[in-house]
C-alpha cells in the first residue's frame, strides 16, 4: 500500500532536508512539500530531488498557489524539477484563498474555476514541448516555447480541491485529487461517488502526530487543526457544513478573541478522531486504516512534531521523525 508523507508547515529548512533523508530510506511513495508564506515551493521540491536523487522517491508540491504565479512561470518550474528529480514529479496545484491571494499576492481572487481548468491546460501544452498561442477567457499567450526540452511530455497535475465544483473540475481535468481536512464520512461518500464517473488518484493529506504520550500528541494534533480552522474561512466552512458546526464556531469566536492561545480546547474529541491521525504508534496506525478504508489511494501524512519547535536545535523534531517513519514506514 503507498503512503507518502508531507514535510513542512511547523519545520525548518534543514529540518525537511534531515526528514528527507531519512524517509527515502523507507518505503516512502512520495514527499511532498507545502507552499503558505513560507518556504518558495519549487526551491524546496528541488532541494529535495537533490536529497533524494539516489531513490525512486516521488516528490510533490502541496500546493502551488496559481494565483502567485503564471502558468508559464508553473511550467518552467515544473519542467525544471522533473528534469532535475528524473521524472520524479507529481504537480500539485491549489487556488488559495482570498485572503491570502489578495492581502498576501496582491492580486483579485476572481473566477478560481476557470483560472484552474485554463492553468492546466496551457501547463499540458508548454510541457508537451508545443508553441503556445492561446486565447481563453482569462488567458492570452502567444509564441512562448520552452528553450529546453523537458524529461517528460507530460507531468501528473493533481487538483487540491474542497468545495463540489473544485472536486468535479479534478475529476474531470486531473490526473489526481488533492484532499485535506474531511471527515472520514464524507470523505468516502464523496470518493465513492466520484470514482464511479472516472478513476483518479485519491491523495488526502492528513494532519498527523504521534508520540509514546498519547495526550501530548493529540494536543499537538489539536493546535495543528485549530490553527487551519482559524485562519481558513474555506475549511472552517466546509466542516461546519459537514457536522462540525458548533466546534468551528467556538474555536473561531476563541480565536478572535485571544488569536491562538486557547481555540484547540474547542476541538472535541470526535471532530479530531474524524480529521486527524494521533497519538500512540498503534492507534495511529489503526487510524490510518480507517482513512485507507474510506478509498484514499495515498494517504499524505502530515508530520508535526511534538512539543516545541526551535530552528537552531531540531533535537526534539528529530526524535519525533524517528517515530513517526517507524510507525508510518518500513526500511527499504
Amino acid at each position: 500500500m503507498r503512503t507518502a508523507c508531507s514535510l513542512g508547515s511547523l519545520l525548518s529548512i534543514p529540518d525537511i532536508l534531515a526528514c528527507c533523508d531519512a524517509v527515502s530510506k523507507t518505503n516512502v511513495d512520495s514527499i511532498w512539500i507545502p507552499e503558505t508564506w513560507g518556504m518558495e515551493n519549487l526551491s524546496m521540491l528541488a532541494a529535495v530531488s537533490a536529497r533524494t536523487a539516489s531513490t525512486d522517491v516521488n516528490i510533490g508540491s502541496s500546493i502551488i498557489n496559481i494565483f502567485s504565479r503564471s502558468p508559464s512561470s508553473i511550467a518552467m518550474g515544473a519542467a525544471t524539477v522533473d528534469t532535475l528529480s528524473q521524472g520524479r514529479l507529481i504537480l500539485g496545484l491549489g487556488t488559495s484563498s482570498m485572503p491570502i491571494v489578495e492581502d498576501f499576492h496582491g492580486y483579485r481572487f476572481e473566477r478560481p474555476l476557470q483560472r484552474m481548468r485554463e492553468y492546466v491546460q496551457i501547463i499540458r501544452l508548454i510541457l508537451a514541448g508545443k508553441p503556445i498561442n492561446y486565447t481563453n477567457d482569462t488567458f492570452n499567450l502567444k509564441g512562448f516555447k520552452l528553450l529546453i526540452k523537458p524529461h517528460r511530455a507530460s507531468v501528473p497535475i493533481y487538483l487540491a480541491a474542497v468545495n463540489t465544483k473544485m472536486v468535479s473540475l479534478a475529476w474531470e481535468i486531473g490526473d489526481g485529487v488533492i484532499f485535506y481536512l474531511r471527515p472520514l464520512h464524507e470523505l468516502k461518500q464523496t470518493i465513492s461517488r466520484m470514482q464511479s464517473t472516472r478513476r483518479i488518484d485519491v491523495a488526502s493529506q492528513i494532519i498527523t502526530c504521534v508520540s509514546d504520550n498519547h495526550d501530548l500528541a493529540r494536543l499537538r494534533a489539536r493546535k495543528t487543526l485549530a490553527f487551519y480552522v482559524s485562519v481558513g474561512k474555506v475549511y472552517r466552512e466546509f466542516l461546519a457544513q459537514n457536522g462540525f458546526a458548533q466546534e468551528t464556531a467556538d474555536i473561531f469566536g476563541e480565536f478572535k478573541k485571544t488569536n491562538f492561545k486557547h481555540g484547540y480546547r474547542f476541538v472535541t474529541d470526535a471532530m479530531l478522531d474524524a480529521l486527524t491521525i494521533s497519538g500512540t504508534p498503534s492507534h495511529c496506525r489503526e487510524q490510518l486504516d480507517k482513512f485507507r478504508d474510506c478509498g484514499i489511494d495515498l494517504p499524505i501524512l502530515q508530520f508535526n512534531p511534538v512539543g516545541g519547535v526551535d530552528d537552531t536545535d531540531n533535537t526534539n523534531t528529530i526524535k519525533s521523525f524517528e517515530l513517526f517513519q517507524r510507525t508510518f514506514f518500513e526500511t527499504s
